[in-house]
């Protein structure tokens, strides 16, 4: 029998226990984990936690939506492969995780942090503004000096602990002798605390701690907004280790299964892996028959038989039977290993991509300190007054520093990216819009993405009623995805399953049964006495030597040719690689007016695809579901995958496609180029507010108070413009 499906379970419930590599210090208690890709609302996080909590053993169960995973503290004895089918009856889809594998922490750190930061500078700054309203309506000299080091007392604390990110940033790059936005802030900051604690030893009239307060909350609110648009999201190879098998069962000297992590496994060893179980290794087959699923690895949504002797890979799912293989690769010798180190090559060649900021930082840090320069020997040469020189420069870093520069980004991303969620689509990198401006070639995968990658029976309703029922009957002794659609089809047109006897699966080949005293049988081709045809079929064997093909077809995924069409009508070259046999490339990419299509592709295929496109010129967004486009993802310029994808394919993307529908990938597209022109013209903007502050600043007519106004104002307009997206 084959098939045209990637299965949604890919770890069994029976043949994969808890990671005992998720050892907590305290020995009465488990911690488990588990990937809940279907998950979307507060109301799946309800379900899934109530259920899990429900359950005798769970001590407490944590979901978070964002990872979309859920964490489980348990009795020591409890396995994940316990909670799956729970998940399961509440409709929920549900892969074991192996906690020692996942390094990355549960909160949020970075985002905590800088919230912290941005309010503890908040309260400060909106204390020393109240001070400074008084010195600004005309306070007298003793009282002016009073609120001058009461604001320099609230103020360096204050500068000290908010400012932290900008010191830490704009050292590492003097450190490597280079410039970023982060160093004339520092610089404006320094010498703004220092010229002000002067002026208020000196009773001078005017201080900037109010400024460089609201200078740091702004870019601290910057900051945070560019935090907030990106998923926490970890290494795609680190995720592909925690998909990993954790358990798996090994055959002692007399045969015996007995549980150990995978960790223990060495070459030779005899592995039992169960029907729906993932090869834990790569490996041989020397006992058993079965059909494997290998679209996780090679995209080839058709099932390959295996019997002893056949080669199997990490990765791979069974079907249908058991099987006992012989480990050839284990560890970072092994194909899923190989497949993480191609990931890593790809992210590194990604992560050379500058952004807008940058670049705009490498133009404007340098002009910024010659012009503050030039401002305080100007002065100096003219008046001979360090103070007046000192004062003035620092004014002319305070007004020409980069606040309005430094919400240009953050403030579009943040308004694009609410646009795009509200469409279904989570943008997790904070350069991934800019990337997707400038795509011209669109590269998608097949299964999974364009289609839905379950097989619907085409020709179901042409059979007879007799062979329907019969068809039912036998359909029902197997959970194969080919007879799963063949029930679903009997379900929805009311058909009654024949009366059978010795209903019995035979794995690799299909069922059979006894009916009115004749073998009948539902599988192969060959295993019926029927030739096989070009496209996915199941083959009715009714006793009388004439078998009866059942074809089968993937459906298109919603929006898949609103998708396509679309990407070609805005002048984009759209290319379909898939790791499915040539037939079923081919007959898809006509139907979707693609002429671009490549078939038979494995991962190191796609991804080198993509790598000669780039170095033509071209900038790629790859969209991709499976395992096999991790690396595909990681080399794009810019990648989209399902939320339905699995969890590695959905890290190594920049943006996640929430919904089914795959129309918005065009209007993303747009709203990216929109984005980046709103993007240049907050620059544009900035720099008129420069053109016209920092003769001010120059010319010494920059207070204390047209600083606060200036930076304020200009921080409102380049917002305000940002919102323009929505």
């Amino acid at each position: 029998m084959t098939t045209a499906v990637r299965p949604q379970m890919a770890v069994c419930p029976g043949c994969v226990a808890a990671p005992n590599g998720a050892v907590d210090d305290e020995p009465t208690e488990a911690r488990l984990a588990l990937s809940l890709p279907t998950i979307h609302c507060q109301a799946c996080i309800s379900t899934v936690e109530r259920g899990l909590n429900a359950q005798p053993g769970v001590r407490s169960a944590r979901v978070n939506l964002t990872l979309k995973r859920a964490l489980i503290e348990a009795d020591p004895d409890m396995k994940a492969a316990d909670l799956i089918p729970v998940l399961e009856g509440l409709g929920f889809e549900a892969h074991e995780l192996d906690i020692a594998a996942l390094s990355a922490t549960e909160t949020d750190k970075a985002g905590r942090e800088l919230l912290m930061r941005l309010a503890v500078a908040g309260f400060a700054a909106m204390n020393v503004m109240l001070l400074s309203v008084s010195v600004w309506s005309g306070a007298s000299d003793a009282t002016r000096d009073l609120f001058h080091w009461i604001s320099a007392a609230i103020t360096f604390p204050a500068i000290l602990f908010s400012a932290q990110p900008f010191f830490r940033n704009a050292w590492q790059a003097l450190r490597v002798k280079r410039l970023n936005m982060d160093v004339p802030i520092v610089l404006a900051l320094v010498l703004t605390l220092v010229t002000s604690l002067w002026e208020t030893s000196l009773s001078g009239e005017h201080a900037y701690f109010d400024a460089a307060l609201t200078l740091t909350f702004l870019l601290l609110a910057g900051r945070y907004l560019d935090h907030r648009t990106r998923a926490v999201a970890r290494s795609a190879a680190e995720e592909l280790a925690a998909l990993e098998v954790p358990r798996a069962l090994r055959l002692d000297d007399g045969g015996e299964p007995a549980e150990v992590a995978v960790g223990d496994l060495a070459v030779g060893d005899h592995i039992l892996v169960r029907p729906g179980g993932r090869m834990p290794v790569d490996g041989q087959v020397v006992e058993g028959q079965s059909e494997l699923d290998r679209s996780l690895l090679t995209g080839e949504t058709l099932p390959v038989f295996a019997e002893a002797g056949s080669v199997v890979s990490a990765g791979e799912v069974n079907l249908t039977g058991p099987l006992v293989i012989k480990a050839t690769a284990v560890g970072k010798e092994s194909s899923l290993h190989q497949l993480a180190d191609l990931v890593a090559i790809a992210e590194s060649g990604r992560s050379r991509y500058t952004s807008l900021a940058d670049r705009a930082a490498k133009l404007y840090a340098p002009g910024v300190h010659i012009l503050s320069a030039l401002a305080f020997l100007g002065w100096y040469l003219f008046t001979f007054d360090m103070r007046v020189a000192l004062n003035i420069a620092a004014a002319v870093l305070i007004i020409t520093c980069p606040c309005a520069l430094g919400l240009a980004v953050p403030a579009v991303t943040t308004a694009a990216s609410g646009r795009l969620f509200k469409r279904g689509m989570l943008i997790k990198d904070a350069t991934a819009l800019e990337r997707l401006a400038e795509v011209d070639t669109v590269v998608f995968d097949k299964t999974g993405t364009l289609t839905n990658g379950t097989p619907q029976a085409d020709d179901f309703s042409a059979l007879s009623p007799q062979d329907q029922q019969l068809a039912y009957a036998l359909a029902r002794g197997s959970d194969h995805p080919l007879s799963v659609a063949i029930c679903n089809a009997a379900e929805a047109a009311n058909v009654a399953p024949a009366p059978v006897t010795e209903l019995r699966e035979i794995p690799g080949f299909g069922t059979e049964a006894m009916h009115d005293g004749t073998r009948v049988r539902l599988g192969r081709a060959a295993w019926v006495g029927a030739e096989a045809g070009s496209k996915t079929a199941a083959f009715l064997d009714r006793g009388d030597g004439a078998a009866q093909s059942i074809t089968f077809s993937d459906s298109l995924r919603p929006g898949a040719a609103e998708a396509v069409s679309a990407l070609l009508e805005a002048g984009k070259e759209v290319w379909l690689i898939s790791g499915d046999t040539d037939g079923a490339v081919r007959d898809l990419a006509q139907r979707l007016g693609i002429t671009n299509w490549v078939s038979s592709a494995l991962p190191q295929d796609k991804s080198a695809r993509i790598m000669a496109l780039s170095e033509a010129g071209q900038h790629v967004l790859m969209v991709g579901d499976g395992l096999n486009d991790t690396a595909a993802l990681a080399a794009a310029h810019v990648s989209i995958s399902p939320a339905s994808a699995l969890d590695a394919a959905r890290v190594a993307s920049d943006i996640v496609l929430l919904g089914q529908d795959l129309s918005p990938i065009a209007e993303a597209c747009s709203v990216a180029q929109k984005a980046t022109r709103r993007i240049s013209e907050n620059f544009r903007i900035a720099t008129l507010y420069n053109v016209i502050a920092v003769p001010l600043a120059v010319a010494g007519l920059a207070t204390p108070f047209v600083a606060a106004l200036a930076m304020s104002t200009s921080s409102i307009t380049v917002s305000l413009n940002a919102l323009r997206l929505r």
